[in-house]
């Protein structure tokens, strides 16, 4: 395929990405995710199938009020039924009605399915493929034409998959979409196929399902035979094991293949954007997700480390920052002086015989084999960093606390929480009521210390989780605790490690707030700190 040769990406993350299990957005969402696939510079945002309901329709509606740089937005829908006329059928009608530009029809091009699920004759479906893409292209619409099965109907019978994509052609059809719809086709299927369509001369994009696990693979080798167009959907979200991921597709199609598809900027996106599109539809991102995934360029053993310090691009495959995710140096046992002198860069100049780096890693693998982990708690080891550079100041003196957990009859149990701390030469004392302890704790902290540190109003604790390290103890296991922090604009991650679990969530839940007391020379100054946390 020619570099040069234009390939359209389009989206359909809102109609068969919410296809998939727990996926779901509501109409603002869906405006939302529009307007964002928009900025990425997509050609194509598919809202949905205006006709399967009222919420479906009303997106349409709402949305041609908004105005797009990039996208056209898709109304998706089916061609005329069998022996019905496209002027006369409601779902034809339902996609005039979207108001859209351009509109995707979907037709069958296996000969089974026409067989044994439309239940006409072969010449009737191509006769619907036909007249419906003519039909709407007389109403003035780019018509897409999604031939359904057709890798299955190529295999059964080449002929007829091929005739369903000229009838679409026939009547007006822009471009013709292969669609793998049980997403079972082996990529040298997938070559034999291709080569086909591409002998027809006919404009054609390529929509893979991931069920066995090759949708991207195959996505990128319909360039070599010239696809012109990419379907896909963000974090490869869709029925069963999902659609082709686009933060996949993208970034090969850009760096690896060195197709310019998006700019520069739009790829900065990417990682915010499907980051932020999981958050929408509260679905945990995947963490190993190439490209956009939290470590996807995340680096654990030292040898790794210590490359990286000489030359990042003998370990890394492209720069993190191309495509809006960042470089991650781990901590663990497995780390050496090359990941300690990374991780202290901001404190000051320092080399593997420095005893600071000496000691701060012989600290590190002391609290490892206690059970700590700080590969995702970043703010509990910098708070070690700073203990060995003597560059850490308290936040106060526990003197004592306590929690108490009680039942009353019918009613759900409490927890009520009381604590002691000194402020310099001044003792404080809170208390409060919870539903659970690490709540309790929190709220009498903040109670007796809300008043000296106003900052600590200002965080939030976001995610809380609990591990059981050594099972084989039983009820007398360690536990660790994970706590996720937030001010609203940044996030930090503490661990505490104790047999008693109320005892490991109050480490953590003290190493959030002095993580923001000690890296910030005001912490009470939003701004400053906002900075600071950012740096």
């Amino acid at each position: 395929m020619s570099k040069a040769a234009p390939v359209t990406i389009y989206d359909t993350t809102l109609r068969d990405g919410v296809q998939g299990e727990h996926i779901s957005f509501t109409l603002e969402d869906k405006l939302d995710i529009a307007a964002r696939l928009d900025g990425l510079g997509f050609h194509y945002i598919e809202g949905g199938y205006p006709a399967a309901s009222p919420r479906e329709f009303e997106f349409f509606k709402t949305v041609s009020q908004s105005t797009f740089k990039h996208a056209k937005i898709t109304a998706f829908g089916s061609t005329c039924r069998p022996g019905t006329a496209p002027d006369s059928d409601s779902a034809v009608r339902a996609l005039l009605d979207a108001g859209t530009q351009t509109v995707t029809i979907v037709g069958k091009s296996s000969d089974r399915h026409v067989l044994e699920v439309l239940k006409t004759n072969k010449e009737e479906n191509l006769r619907m493929i036909r007249e419906t893409a003519s039909y709407l292209k007389k109403k003035h619409r780019e018509v897409i034409f999604d031939a359904e099965h057709f890798f299955d109907g190529f295999l059964s019978n080449s002929k007829y998959a091929l005739a369903s994509l000229q009838a679409a052609i026939d009547g007006g059809a822009e471009i013709v979409i292969l669609c793998d719809t049980n997403g079972g086709v082996y990529y040298t299927d997938v070559r034999k196929a291709l080569e086909s369509v591409a002998s027809l001369n006919i404009p054609f994009g390529v929509h893979f399902h991931n069920d066995i696990g090759l949708a991207a693979a195959n996505s990128l080798i319909s360039l070599e035979y010239g696809c012109r167009q990419i379907q896909g959907t963000i974090n490869g979200w869709g029925e069963r094991c999902g659609n082709a991921n686009l933060c996949t597709i993208l970034p090969n199609m850009q760096f690896k293949a060195k197709l310019k598809i998006l700019s520069p900027s739009q790829m900065q996106l990417l990682t915010p954007t499907a980051r932020y599109i999981s958050e929408l539809a509260n679905v945990i991102p995947d963490e190993r997700q190439p490209f956009v995934g939290h470590s996807a360029f995340a680096h654990k053993a030292g040898l790794h480390a210590d490359v990286l310090m000489k030359n990042s691009a003998i370990m890394e495959h492209m720069e993190s920052a191309l495509i809006g995710n960042e470089r991650r140096v781990l901590l663990s046992e497995l780390s050496g002086k090359s990941t300690i002198i990374q991780k202290i860069s901001r404190y000051g100049k320092f080399s593997k015989t420095s005893g600071e780096v000496t000691r701060i890693t012989a600290r590190l693998k002391e609290m490892e084999s206690k059970g700590y982990s700080y590969e995702a708690a970043e703010a509990s080891f910098d708070l070690i960093i700073r203990r060995e550079l003597h560059m850490y100041k308290p936040l106060f003196e526990l003197l004592h606390y306590e929690v108490e957990t009680f039942q009353s009859g019918g009613e759900s149990s409490k927890t009520f929480a009381r604590l002691r701390i000194m402020i310099g030469n001044r003792e404080h004392a809170g208390n409060a009521t919870a539903v659970g302890p690490v709540d309790a704790l929190d709220k009498a902290l903040r109670c007796a210390a809300g008043a000296s540190y106003p900052f600590i109003n200002a965080i939030k604790l976001i995610d809380y989780k609990v591990r059981v390290l050594n099972g084989n103890e039983a009820m007398e296991a360690n536990v660790r605790v994970s706590i996720k922090s937030s001010d609203g604009e940044h996030e930090w991650d503490t661990v505490g490690v104790s047999g008693n679990i109320i005892e490991a969530s109050w480490h953590a839940l003290i190493d959030s707030l002095e993580y923001v007391f000690n890296r910030c020379k005001n912490p009470n100054d939003q701004q400053q700190r906002s900075q600071m946390l950012k740096n």
